[in-house]
């Protein structure tokens, strides 16, 4: 199984290096590395040169933000499964994209997921948040669970199928809940199956866009709002739900996929 990984990235000096050698320590065999670069005007493009060599593609030019990055990556994509690797996230270990080849062939699954851990900027062994996931049901959707997306891997076909119709697969117009909208998109469809891995597959650093200030996590309320309407997934009470999900997650002893 052929697996395509796409990194986004706008001047990450600090982090994409970390988040390059945990995808070249892997164990699978066939990875198509794409990397999409925002017009960077740090280091960035330096630290991609270093490893061009293990990068199967490459842009790097103007976007109008992360979801249009995300877009070019999947368009530029020929694997048989497409996921993502955010430029200041890691794969929690050499072996995360050997098991989710490993849980497509055994299951047929269409769409594959597992568990994330939140850590800290300076120590990825500072465990902030541990976001179990726990198993899908369509049920869950309507009181706000949802898997991460830095674990959501996908066949390409799901993508070419939930593509809008000016073509975007995640939509421009959303500027923080675009994923959110995408997934909704996608596991509200009876017809996919999915497949949980109950473990860790991605490390990311605290300090994302959705967080950073108020106004930020208000946009983030309207637009999850938005995607939970279009998508019949719920209304304002699977929005608190959503949101009060992540509680227990800070608990880091607590299986918050129970709840």
């Amino acid at each position: 199984m052929k697996i395509t990984v796409v990194t986004a990235c706008l001047n990450s000096e600090n982090t994409l290096e970390r988040s390059i050698q945990s995808l070249l320590s892997q164990s699978h065999p066939h990875i198509e590395y794409i990397v999409v670069d925002g017009k960077s005007s740090d280091s960035t493009l330096g630290i991609i040169e270093t490893y061009q060599g293990t990068i199967s593609s490459f842009i790097s030019e103007y976007d109008t933000g992360i979801y249009d990055a995300l877009n070019k990556g999947i368009l530029m994509a020929s694997g048989d499964v497409i996921g993502f690797l955010h430029s200041d996230d890691r794969l929690a270990d050499s072996d995360v994209l050997s098991d989710i080849s490993r849980t497509f062939s055994e299951t047929n699954a269409d769409a594959v997921y597992g568990d994330l851990t939140y850590v800290g900027n300076n120590d990825e062994d500072h465990v902030i948040r541990y976001w179990r996931s726990g198993h899908f049901s369509r049920s869950k959707l309507r009181a706000g669970w949802m898997p991460p997306h830095p674990t959501l891997y996908l066949k390409r076909e799901i993508y070419e199928r939930a593509r809008l119709p000016n073509g975007e697969y995640f939509d421009t117009s959303l500027k923080i809940a675009s994923d959110y909208d995408f997934m909704m998109r996608i596991l509200s469809n009876a017809r996919i199956s999915i497949a949980y891995i109950p473990r860790v597959l991605v490390k990311m650093r605290v300090g994302g866009k959705s967080n950073v200030n108020l106004r930020n996590i208000l946009l983030k309320s309207k637009e999850d709002y938005i995607a939970m309407r279009r998508n019949d997934v719920g209304g304002f009470a699977t929005l608190l739900s959503k949101n009060l999900r992540k509680i227990p997650q800070f608990y880091v002893g607590v299986d918050s996929s129970k709840l």
